[in-house]
């Protein structure tokens, strides 16, 4: 039997279980191991870190699906808690999140249901990885991405990642240049609400806006993939800012 072919998979998402981009991280992933699906029944892009705690979720399997595959009326987080919890019978060996249509890179992470689902996953141990396309086109062709999410996938499944670590990675659309390990690009979002109204006259607001760079690194994330290469940004959950300990130590440390 193939050394892979024991491992077990778990996958998700944040545009949810019928999505074209876990449809192909389903199929590269059936390469590597046996696949359990557990995604969103519905669109939870932009979503983030959220968890609900403030009425009960629910789960279903969708039997017409090609792969084992579990709906959650919930969030990202929701889905990788649950099937840790309630649907898998035992600890995967990774969980990867994607593939994300739309790039998940620089200020971005912060925003993205799929980062937080690979999260998720690495802050119970797991190795874990989130995929993004530079694309929020749901049409955009993904297949020639394949081979590389399977050689990303792989390698974290031979190697494994350091506790605490996972992986950030963002295609560019067509042809990629190549891989480029990065930092994460500093930019920030300029943001704007579009006033509509309906009929009624009420009126309602859709946020927007347009990402800018503070940079020009070639290693940042965001400009490498602009330039073409495919990016993977190693992340930890520690957010503590180390650099600063000692200055805010002199700053605002007392004893009694």
């Amino acid at each position: 039997m193939n050394q892979m072919s024991e491992k077990l998979i778990l996958i998700s998402n944040d545009d949810g279980f019928f999505s074209k981009g876990i449809a192909l991280l389903a199929d590269v992933m059936q390469r590597l191991g046996r696949i359990v699906v557990v995604a969103p029944k519905s669109q939870m892009s932009g979503q983030s870190h959220s968890i609900t705690v403030v009425r009960p979720i629910s789960f279903k399997q969708e039997m017409d699906m090609p792969f084992e595959c579990y709906s959650v009326d919930g969030t990202p987080v929701d889905c990788v808690k649950l099937g840790l919890h309630r649907i898998l019978t035992k600890k995967p060996d990774l969980i990867v999140a994607g593939v994300n249509h739309g790039c998940n890179a620089s200020i971005n992470t912060i925003y993205s249901g799929t980062m937080a689902a690979t999260f998720a996953g690495c802050e119970a141990g797991i190795p874990s990885v989130g995929f993004s396309i530079d694309s929020d086109s749901k049409q955009e062709c993904l297949d020639y991405i394949g081979d590389t999410i399977y050689r990303i996938a792989k390698s974290v499944l031979t190697n494994g990642l350091e506790s605490g670590i996972c992986l950030n990675v963002n295609f560019p659309v067509g042809q990629s240049r190549g891989i480029k390990v990065c930092h994460q690009a500093n930019a920030f979002w300029e943001e704007n609400f579009v006033e509509k109204g309906d009929e009624e006259g009420e009126k309602f607001y859709w946020l927007n806006g347009e990402c800018h760079l503070r940079e020009t690194s070639p290693q940042a994330d965001l400009i490498a993939l602009h330039n073409g290469y495919t990016t993977i940004t190693p992340m930890h959950t520690d957010f503590t800012a180390h650099h600063l300990l000692k200055t805010y130590a002199q700053r605002f440390e007392t004893q009694n």
